[in-house]
């Protein structure tokens, strides 16, 4: 996707806890070449199915907070009563190698990466089809109780009322489609004249007949 001299993208995707964020990341990775997802440390404990190193860092409240005193991350946030922070030591080296990097994070930390890299960051938020939608997708994962809902279900509407910080916005209603749409935003960002300049050097050259 990248090449040459040119550095990778940071891509950022928010979205409400329900709305398919993380399956839509996931896909877009699995279907973009060098584009690769950050793994974020996290104080909460592993769901089942959740492996160390690929889901997440998982990390004590003492660790985390050493590791920000630091200044090791990028952005963290606490939420759901949880720390959360990405590494910027690893984001940095993947978009100095050219690869694309993609951040899942909540509008917290959007908006601390978007005022510690200025524009150099697109971002994307995911919209669920509805409220009624989105308690539903809640419900049917199974993992949390009632109170723990109702808590995700709060956090969503004021996670919904930051989506115009966001570059670009995505209906998540049908997976294949809102996966396309995430496709053509990686692809249409590539095509910018200021990224074809690398990519194309040597074309231009020619075409212009620069010796």
């Amino acid at each position: 996707m990248s090449g040459g001299s040119e550095h990778g993208v940071l891509w950022v995707i928010s979205a409400p806890s329900g709305a398919g964020k993380t399956s839509l990341a996931r896909a877009l990775v699995q279907t973009t070449p060098r584009l690769r997802t950050s793994v974020s440390y996290t104080t909460r404990p592993p769901r089942p199915g959740e492996t160390e190193g690929e889901d997440y860092h998982f990390v004590g409240m003492e660790t985390f907070s050493a590791m920000a005193e630091r200044g090791e991350f990028l952005e963290y946030a606490r939420v759901h009563g949880n720390g959360y922070g990405t590494s910027e030591a690893w984001v940095k080296n993947q978009l100095f190698a050219g690869d694309d990097c993609l951040l899942e994070i909540d509008w917290q930390g959007a908006r601390q990466v978007r005022e510690r890299l200025r524009g150099q960051m697109i971002s994307i938020f995911i919209l669920p089809p509805s409220v009624a939608a989105l308690e539903t997708r809640l419900r049917d994962r199974g993992q949390d109780t009632e109170a723990v809902i109702e808590r995700r279900l709060a956090a969503a509407r004021e996670e919904l009322l930051h989506y115009d910080e966001f570059d670009y916005l995505v209906v998540n209603d049908h997976f294949e489609e809102a996966l396309s749409d995430l496709q053509s935003i990686v692809h249409a960002e590539h095509l910018r004249c200021g990224r074809q300049q690398h990519a194309q050097h040597e074309r231009l050259r020619g075409l212009l007949g620069i010796g």
